[in-house]
């Protein structure tokens, strides 16, 4: 848990673009794990096209 919370803190000082990058990517990595029943290539993958995606809606706001 205090490993968590520190790792929020570390946040503060990210971008906008940055912390939608990361948001992506995590959320991709969850859902490609989710389609691939836990494979870590698709997890992996997932984790690529989300921060991809996340980066990309991250630059136009």
């Amino acid at each position: 848990m205090a490993a968590f919370l520190a790792g929020l803190g570390g946040c503060a000082s990210m971008s906008e673009r940055d912390k939608a990058t990361a948001i992506g990517a995590g959320v991709g990595a969850v859902g490609g794990a989710v389609l691939t029943d836990g494979s870590a290539l698709g997890t992996v993958g997932g984790a690529a096209v989300g921060g991809v995606i996340g980066n990309r809606v991250g630059k136009k706001r």
